[in-house]
């Protein structure tokens, strides 16, 4: 779900209700794109467009630069991941998360220049660093400093530190929510460039607009869930140690879910609470109101996941996702790889096909440790009966009386089952982040345009 590129158009559907026009995806995801360049923009705007201070020279207006781009940039952080439907409905949520990500980066590799270039040629403007001595504002630009770099360290080496997914969520929320006021603070009290009305509204707004996502992610938001609890109302063993739970809606149903798409899950606990997890829907959206989350104890909180009792209340957070086939209603066939417990989002998208009595052609190529560990396998096999679908198993570990696909899914698996043809279908693909960058040099190199690949990416953080 990387590309806003419209999908294939040769055979003539009819746009069916639900699925996304490609067209209006594209122009959407566009304009997000537009808006993100204006908020960063704006501070430069409104700083050229009054009255600007007498030039420090080039070095010190550079630095000044990068100081406010870095804040403009961190203050788009908080919509970033404020799982603002309309700003990942184009992208994705995974890649919404993956540019939040890179663009950390970026605010703080120019705090940092900001510093070092008043550090080296302006020092005299920094005052002592001892913050018992400093200015208050110059403490505050620093304290800012500190508490994104902390956030990035803490984010990039959450699992080396031990830091359990809950603490690590309070402590960056924390980080985030004091290095923003902190960073405010700074350029409001340093004064150089807030000191006519037009700039002050400026920062004012940055500061307004950041609150309002948080107020709405961590207040709002849960507050509706609140409202619209649901109930666990089975938990069924799977082979490949994975547990299906159903859960029935006591309020509001999802809305406009789409086959594919995953949400947040709270079981057992306060919608307010910072413990949640992102799981894929593997039911179809035809056969709603329930809805299932397949899961995999792959750490604590997914082991005491799989233990929830029937009757457990849940919450919802959903749904999210552009890895659906409804993003390419005209296509003539579909690819879909999976691996591992990446065949939830695929077996959901295959359950929509059946249920619309979908014709076109589907090649399903499914890796597994083992054949025991082949998640929902009889259920695959009775799929084909409803669906034009040609399912491979591709074993790592296979039996000895083993007839099909073993090893790993590789270039000589791809050559072998997928003809020539499929090569403009859209491929889905999901499954463990190595096994995904491999497959997606193969297909490139097969001849498969990249904007025909989608994948959903496991792990958001």
């Amino acid at each position: 779900m990387t590309t806003l590129t419209p999908r294939p158009r040769s055979i003539a559907r009819r746009h069916q209700p639900g699925h996304d026009r490609p067209s209006l995806v594209f122009v959407h995801g566009f304009a997000i794109l537009l808006l993100a360049v204006g908020a960063i923009a704006a501070p430069f705007a409104v700083l050229l467009l009054t009255d600007y201070p007498p030039s420090g020279g080039v070095i010190w207006d550079f630095s000044m630069g990068l100081g406010f781009g870095a804040l403009a940039i961190a203050a788009l952080q908080f919509a970033l991941t404020g799982r603002l439907r309309w700003i990942t409905h184009p992208f994705g949520a995974d890649i919404v998360y993956l540019s939040h990500r890179y663009l950390s980066w970026g605010a703080v590799a120019l705090m940092l220049g900001h510093f070092g270039l008043l550090y080296l040629f302006h020092q005299p403007a920094l005052g002592v660093l001892n913050p018992l001595q400093a200015r208050w504002e110059l403490t505050s630009g620093r304290v800012a400093l500190l508490c994104f770099l902390a956030l990035i360290l803490t984010s990039e080496f959450r699992k080396r530190l031990h830091l359990r997914h809950e603490w690590w969520r309070a402590l960056h929320l924390a980080l985030a929510l004091t290095g923003m006021l902190a960073a405010i603070a700074h350029v409001l009290g340093v004064g150089n460039l807030t000191d006519t009305p037009a700039k002050r509204a400026l920062w004012l707004g940055a500061t307004l607009g950041f609150m309002a996502v948080l107020t709405y992610t961590h207040l709002i938001r849960p507050w509706w869930m609140r409202r619209n609890p649901w109930t666990v109302v089975s938990n069924t063993a799977e082979r490949g140690d994975v547990h299906r739970l159903e859960l029935a809606p006591e309020g509001r149903a999802l809305h406009r879910w789409k086959p594919g798409q995953f949400a947040w899950l709270k079981v057992g606990r306060s919608p307010y609470s910072l413990v949640e997890h992102p799981f894929t829907i593997s039911t179809a959206p035809e056969k709603g109101p329930n809805i299932t989350f397949s899961i995999k104890p792959l750490g604590d909180h997914t082991a005491d996941l799989i233990k929830t009792p029937v009757g457990m209340r849940a919450y919802v957070d959903g749904p999210y996702g552009a890895f659906s086939v409804d993003r390419a209603a005209k296509a003539p066939g579909f690819v879909m790889i999976a691996g591992g417990v990446g065949i939830t989002p695929v077996l959901s998208n295959l359950h929509a096909l059946q249920a619309r009595h979908d014709p076109r052609p589907v090649i399903l190529l499914y890796g597994s440790p083992t054949w025991e560990e082949a998640s929902f396998r009889e259920e695959l096999m009775a799929m084909k009966q409803h669906l034009n679908l040609t399912l491979v198993h591709v074993i790592d570990s296979p039996p000895d009386n083993w007839q099909g696909e073993s090893g790993q899914i590789d270039r000589d698996v791809l050559l072998r089952n997928l003809p020539a043809d499929t090569r403009h279908w859209p491929h889905l693909l999901c499954g463990p982040g190595p096994m995904l960058d491999a497959l997606r040099a193969e297909l490139t190199d097969l001849g498969v345009p990249l904007r025909h690949i989608d994948y959903e990416i496991f792990e958001l953080v």
